[in-house]
């Protein structure tokens, strides 16, 4: 018996064989060329033709997808026919050097550039590599790169999936997820949090396992066991038969009836009724994206129209929360975002495209304005990447232009966090995204796994952050002159993958968070736990990670005194 330990992102306690990712594409013969029966255009073409053919696989997957897999897949397929790579192959080709080959030696070229750059760009590598093998494998008429078929369940072993591979994971064969490399936020965890699967990541050696062997995996602690012995067996066999969690009644509130509304975080229309038929309050996070990625130009006012009418439908006289668009770092778009910026982490993205590309975002809001008075959605908007109060007033004055009448703004950014009041007296609302402002705050790439435990939501920094937030909300609402009728409020929630963690959605109840949103799978759970604790008791467990010197001890002291969490199986 062998125990390996990473960091678990997604619980739940499962047994069974492990089968690894297949080797990967084989590499090219370092000295093909092209030969008498081709010409150097004739090799073009057939480069061309490939990484279209990668392109259009890559799209149509995207098509039968939503939300977190579909934005994944879009710009995976990008990349494929990215001038960049096929422009550095083409030179390749002009020395004489064949298909295959030219991509392959454009591919490590161009991902050694990224890496250089650090920050989401050397995050891009990944998925040049990954589009480059798929390209050589269109070449050379061989299996694509993908998850392994199998006739039982199992348990998938990696050292880290390619976007590609993690949007399109089938929860029916595979029961749980291990990778040796990867972070709390990587995509790898995002959709198996989103898909529900146990899952553990920044496990170091565990990719070089053997195919067959058995597996326990525990997604809650982040253990992995080789050849495990009863107590494992029996753990798993007390989960598999825990008593299943109820739905979701569709009102988030504490033991003493404390209301916490949990929402749910969406990418499309598809996605918003999934989450309505899981009993979301509302939508908090509605990911905008999905509309620009995988293309080269702006979408019509009439494609943004109808595509957020959608989502709107889905929640008559519900609150739909809408983020702006949120290009750049990890979300390029040719037509608005600079591939050239040596930080994209900490470039232009999100609100501060506006600066050096003027009239989408205004566009954009005119859009959501007349899909809003189409539906009865309660249509609220929010901005991200908001630094100070000054870019807060700006995106109000611009909502108000568009006949948008609640503005807000994503505290995703430290300094937006630590002046929450001068920001939300410019707003009526603010969203923590703690996937950034963990990121941020803790200067860690979150799709590194090396620095996963760095890239913890339950850091004491950030939970100081968003105490911060919540203190400056309250004193926005009582600076704030009285109105007509009822007093100004300024809502806090939480849209970050933090929300979808029962014990920390505790915490943040506890630290004065009015909302929590999160994916719809999760609604049941963390609606479950709430409803066991009074709000004295989320208080004084939020009193407790605050004061904690480091996340693992705050996670610990927190989770030890919620036993509901181990009755669940969470």
């Amino acid at each position: 018996m062998r125990t390996i330990k990473g960091i678990g992102v997604s619980a739940g306690r499962v047994l069974g064989p492990l089968l690894r990712m297949p080797p990967p594409v084989p590499e090219p013969d370092a000295d093909a060329t092209f030969g008498a029966g081709s010409t150097v255009d004739g090799e073009k073409a057939r480069l061309k033709d490939a990484a279209e053919e990668v392109r259009a696989d890559l799209r149509h997957r995207a098509e039968t997808a939503s939300g977190d897999a579909k934005a994944v897949l879009d710009a995976t397929a990008m990349m494929a026919t990215d001038p960049m790579l096929l422009k550095a192959a083409g030179k390749h080709i002009n020395a004489g050097m064949a298909a295959d080959r030219a991509i392959w030696e454009a591919g490590l070229e161009v991902a050694a550039m990224l890496q250089s750059l650090g920050g989401y760009m050397a995050e891009r590598t990944q998925d040049v590599l990954d589009v480059r093998a798929r390209i050589v494998a269109e070449l050379d008429g061989l299996p694509a790169p993908g998850i392994p078929a199998s006739d039982v369940p199992f348990i998938l072993v990696a050292e880290e999936l390619a976007p590609a591979d993690t949007a399109t994971l089938d929860p029916a064969k595979i029961i749980g997820l291990v990778t040796s490399g990867g972070g709390p936020q990587s995509h790898t965890a995002i959709l198996a949090r989103s898909l529900g699967l146990p899952a553990v990541v920044g496990a170091a050696g565990a990719d070089s396992l053997a195919d067959g062997a058995e597996l326990y995996l525990d997604g809650a602690t982040g253990t992995v066991v080789v050849d495990p012995g009863a107590s494992e067996r029996e753990s798993a066999k007390k989960y598999a038969s825990r008593v299943s969690l109820p739905p979701f009644n569709g009102t988030g509130t504490t033991s003493d009836g404390h209301r916490v509304p949990l929402l749910s975080n969406v990418g499309s229309g598809k996605d918003a009724q999934a989450a309505a038929a899981a009993g979301a309050e509302g939508i908090g996070l509605l990911r905008t994206e999905f509309c620009f990625l995988g293309r080269d130009t702006e979408p019509t006012q009439e494609e943004q129209v109808t595509a957020y009418g959608a989502v709107f439908a889905a929640f008559p006289g519900r609150k739909v929360v809408v983020r702006t668009l949120d290009a750049g770092a990890d979300k390029p778009l040719p037509f608005l975002t600079d591939a050239t910026e040596p930080n994209p982490a900490l470039g232009v993205r999100g609100f501060r495209t506006d600066r050096s590309s003027p009239g989408v975002l205004g566009r954009q809001l005119e859009a959501i304005a007349i899909a809003a008075g189409a539906h009865e959605a309660d249509v609220w908007v929010m901005a991200p990447m908001i630094s100070t109060a000054e870019e807060a007033a700006d995106f109000a004055v611009q909502c108000t232009g568009a006949g948008l009448a609640m503005p807000g703004v994503m505290i995703e950014v430290p300094a937006a966090a630590l002046m929450a009041e001068a920001v939300l007296s410019r707003v009526r609302f603010a969203s923590l995204g703690t996937n950034d402002l963990t990121q941020y705050t803790m200067a860690a790439d979150r799709q590194l796994g090396t620095l996963a435990t760095l890239n913890d939501p339950w850091q004491p920094a950030v939970l100081q952050l968003i105490r911060r937030t919540v203190e400056g909300a309250r004193a926005a609402e009582a600076a704030a002159e009285p109105g007509q009728g009822a007093p100004v409020t300024k809502n806090v929630g939480v849209c970050g993958e933090a929300a979808a963690d029962p014990a920390l959605a505790v915490v943040l109840t506890g630290l004065g968070v009015n909302t929590l949103s999160m994916t719809p799978r999760a609604l049941s759970s963390v609606g479950a736990v709430l409803a066991t604790v009074s709000l004295p008791e989320a208080q004084d467990l939020a009193s407790l990670a605050l004061s904690a010197h480091t996340a693992a001890e705050a996670r610990s002291t927190v989770r030890s005194r919620l036993p509901v969490l181990e009755e669940l199986g969470l």
